[in-house]
């Protein structure tokens, strides 16, 4: 017996575990150092802001995340994250007045984009998915199909779309449509496209008892792994297939039934995330990749609902996302810490306030081009791309 505890402490000696460090990076430090000792197990979002205005206010806070505010400034490359939207850009190099857009075949973009638009520089644009309106197109967008091979004198341009992570051209497109600035129309996955048809109610409370919501029904076992590695730490309630924790796909509306829309039309179990996850004060967001740029709807719906994100994804996303508005996951040392981090904020009303202050002050920072970039502005950015290149004439 003794010899195999020699064996064991003789080994120990060589062998180095990996070691849970208590040390915080020195920007989350000076965020905790703002937190009030006295924990306030607040409930009622609505208190929390008052306690903000009047500890803190928008103009302390302008001047606190001045850096995030104004993008763009001396040693910043925010910019180069997002393309530059409408403002003073040229209207002389359009070559045509109007420009028809037919969508090919299945696309997951909602049919309420179909419409006429008014577009920059007295463009039209009529985007729709019915060869009936658009008889003769001028450019006919591809998502799921590859375009054809060949394109012969005044046939339509071809448009391919591909807002995956891994995103490809297909070699034959005329215009390529991506998510990453650098490919010829950028989209984003900010906007209001996704909140038509949906309760997109708020709520004005806070559960306390359990800080984190989470929803996914892709399981993939990187995400599930970090999933779960924090939320072993956290009071939580995970919807969706994945690690679910509340007896099923529809358990929301059990417990939020003000989320149900229309009583006469059942419910599909995405309709309601919104307005679930404006319940709780932290969602947990996790991309399926972690991709430069690719920044996708699980952290937009987290913000539109009033939540604070804790993110894991794009390693640039604080290009798109408003200033001092989300946690992101990558910047703690340890799971333990972030988890220490979120319960400390939990309790403390004016420092989680201060995560909502950009919208209650104004200030987006570079969140407003991301949202000059979004599917909501698509079709007159592919059109005004269609009429520099002339259409069916190019």
């Amino acid at each position: 017996m003794m010899f195999f505890t020699f064996l064991i402490l003789f080994f120990l000696g060589f062998l180095e575990f990996p070691s849970v460090t208590t040390s915080i990076p020195s920007a989350i430090k000076d965020e905790l150092s703002t937190t009030s000792s006295i924990p306030d197990p607040f409930v009622d979002l609505s208190g929390a802001f008052r306690k903000w205005d009047s500890q803190v206010g928008c103009v302390q806070f302008r001047e606190k995340f001045k850096d995030l505010i104004h993008f763009g400034s001396s040693g910043s490359n925010r910019s180069a994250s997002l393309q530059v939207v409408g403002g003073d850009s040229d209207c002389s190099d359009l070559k045509m007045g109007h420009v028809s857009v037919l969508v090919k075949g299945w696309t997951w973009i909602p049919d309420n984009l179909d419409n006429l638009y008014s577009c920059r520089c007295g463009l039209t644009c009529l985007w729709t998915k019915s060869a009936v309106l658009a008889d003769k197109p001028d450019t006919l967008l591809f998502e799921t199909t590859t375009p054809p091979r060949r394109r012969r004198n005044g046939d339509p341009l071809r448009v391919y779309m591909d807002l995956e992570a891994g995103r490809k051209r297909s070699g034959l497109e005329d215009i390529f449509i991506s998510y990453h600035a650098e490919d010829d129309v950028q989209s984003t996955y900010a906007g209001a496209l996704f909140h038509n048809g949906r309760n997109y109610h708020v709520s004005p409370s806070k559960k306390n008892d359990t800080l984190v919501y989470w929803s996914s029904s892709r399981c993939l076992a990187q995400r599930n792994q970090l999933a779960k590695s924090l939320l072993r730490l956290l009071p939580h309630h995970s919807f969706g297939k994945c690690l679910n924790n509340v007896g099923g796909l529809d358990m929301a509306l059990n417990f939020y039934p003000e989320c149900a829309n229309d009583a006469s039309v059942k419910p599909k179990w995405w309709d309601h995330l919104h307005c679930a996850m404006s319940h709780y004060k932290f969602v947990l967001a996790i991309e399926n990749t972690v991709t430069e740029s690719y920044v996708t709807e699980k952290l937009f719906y987290a913000l539109d609902s009033g939540a604070v994100p804790i993110y894991f994804g794009a390693p640039n996303v604080d290009d798109f996302v408003p200033p001092h508005s989300i946690i992101d996951g990558t910047k703690f040392i340890s799971m333990e810490e972030l988890a220490s981090y979120i319960k400390k904020l939990a309790n403390d009303p004016v420092a989680y306030a201060e995560y909502h202050a950009w919208r209650r002050c104004g200030v987006l920072g570079n969140y407003g081009k991301t949202r000059l970039a979004s599917l909501d502005t698509l079709p007159c950015r592919l059109c005004e791309a269609v009429s520099r290149k002339g259409g069916r004439n190019a």
